[in-house]
């Protein structure tokens, strides 16, 4: 794969004298409104019409073992299942079997998920969901576990840390601590899709987060018990009470006092956010008065309740003045270094039964051709068992689901699961990723409406992952190494 010519513009704001402003979110030096400004200046779709599209980014935050959720079920693969995940390992052939075959087979590859996920199941039978598989952070493509030991290749910063990792999935950017994120980089180049200025387009059920945070615009935060009576505003508190990101700014803040022109960045940056997050209220408010409550019934859980809540902020998504949406909602409790088993059993049908709600929620209201769900979590974990759990891994499978993608499928490469696989770093059952969150995000940003031109700046580590011997972002058209849209 070709990697040459990284100079980028996040690069040139990294090598800027205002470095610690161009790479923290929240405010902006001189040198990032330039260059926003010019990416607002270059061509991507707007069509504030008819041309809607959202995006749901649910985390399942602390290391989903997704070895359990999608299982290969063909005899030879599933014995290496069997043999590796001992203990861990789900019965397929049990009474009741704790795996439901899915209707797919690929040249003889046949794969089922766990018996707790029966919605899922359906959903993927009938073309409305699909999974990537063993995808995770990378830098650069690694082939196999020599260059891996060999440090041919590069690894990303924090590999195996939950902090790093769980960052990682969020900005796209593996080689440092970058505080924008995927989402928010897209909104600093596509807000002026949608028509009122003060409500931005991301939108969090789960507080202050990497995925939404960008140059210009933070996300609006807010309660999954929202009315127009009682807005539940949550956004500044727990932004506040986050202290990797008051750190953050406060390191920021004290790198630029130095530097006159940026002494009471604190100040303002508060001072900014208190004065959007009064006006969006408002806007909110009005908008929650207009909410038709729906018929879809919604399980009684918070993930439940944060994609209904979801699915009517689309539902009023003209009284926001919103033609892009994204929303982001956290499901966390997966880091299971003991009692796996049984902490799947109980949680695994709390994640089938909230996106089969929200799908059908989706349809009741006429967006489910505009809109894709997906999951990510900080990485995967071990195959084999520490005696009744799994630790940290890496390369993993996450779900997607909606209208837009092609449904039904397993994209990217099912790896074996056998301990002697290339794949594999370690005597656990450690995998190398074979698809990268670039080039998984790299799809989802196309289909949403970024331009070709402007990938590198929302996905700055891309350019690794594509031949290309000066890095320049090739059409929407030639572009689909994954393929989900068809």
């Amino acid at each position: 794969m070709g990697k040459n010519h990284k100079f980028s513009r996040r690069q040139f704001l990294k090598d800027s004298s205002c470095a610690a402003m161009g790479s923290m979110a929240l405010y902006s030096s001189i040198i990032n409104l330039g260059m926003l400004n010019t990416l607002a200046a270059r061509p991507h779709i707007i069509d504030n019409t008819s041309d809607y599209k959202a995006i749901v980014c649910i985390l399942l935050a602390g290391g989903c073992d997704t070895y359990n959720v999608l299982v290969p079920t063909e005899t030879s693969e599933y014995s290496e299942y069997v043999n590796t995940r001992g203990t861990l390992a789900l019965d397929l052939n049990g009474s009741p079997a704790e795996i439901l075959e899915l209707d797919y087979d690929d040249n003889g590859r046949t794969f089922g998920v766990h018996a707790g996920m029966s919605e899922v199941k359906d959903m993927f039978d009938n073309g409305d969901l699909s999974f990537i598989s063993n995808i995770g952070t990378l830098v650069e493509p690694i082939y196999t576990a020599q260059e891996y030991h060999d440090k041919i290749k590069q690894r990303p910063l924090g590999l195996y840390s939950h902090s790093d990792q769980i960052m990682q999935w969020q900005t796209s950017v593996p080689t440092d601590r970058s505080a924008i994120g995927f989402a928010g980089r897209m909104a600093d180049i596509l807000h002026d899709m949608n028509t009122i200025p003060e409500v931005s387009m991301n939108i969090s059920l789960s507080g202050k987060n990497r995925f939404q945070t960008g140059n210009q615009y933070p996300e609006y935060s807010i309660s999954r018990n929202a009315t127009e009576n009682n807005i539940g505003y949550d956004g500044f508190p727990s932004w506040w009470s986050n202290s990797g990101f008051l750190n953050d700014l406060k390191a920021s803040t004290i790198n630029s006092a130095a530097e006159q022109q940026y002494s009471n960045v604190l100040q303002s940056t508060i001072g900014s956010i208190t004065n959007q997050t009064s006006e969006s209220i408002e806007i909110y408010k009005a908008a929650l008065g207009n909410v038709v409550p729906l018929t879809t019934p919604f399980s009684d859980t918070n993930l439940s309740n944060d994609l209904k809540k979801i699915a009517e902020l689309m539902q009023v998504r003209s009284h926001l003045g919103h033609n892009r949406q994204v929303f982001f909602v956290t499901y966390g409790g997966w880091d299971h270094h003991d009692e796996l088993i049984n902490n799947q059993n109980a949680k695994l049908p709390v994640v089938s039964k909230a996106l089969s709600e929200f799908n059908a929620a989706l349809s009741e209201i006429g967006v489910k051709d505009d809109v894709i769900t997906f999951t990510i979590s900080d990485f995967a974990r071990t195959l084999t068992s520490n005696g009744n759990g799994s630790d940290h891994a890496w390369g993993g499978n996450q779900m997607i689901m909606g209208g837009p993608i092609t449904g039904g499928q397993i994209f990217g490469n099912y790896p074996s699961l056998n301990l002697e696989s290339i794949l594999n770093v370690s005597n656990r059952g450690n995998l190398i990723p074979t698809t990268s969150v670039d080039e998984f995000y790299a799809e989802i940003a196309l289909w949403y409406g970024v331009s070709p031109n402007d990938l590198d700046y929302v996905l700055p580590n891309l350019c690794n992952f594509y031949d290309s011997s000066n890095c320049t972002v090739p059409p929407a058209s030639d572009f689909a190494p994954i393929g989900m849209f068809g």
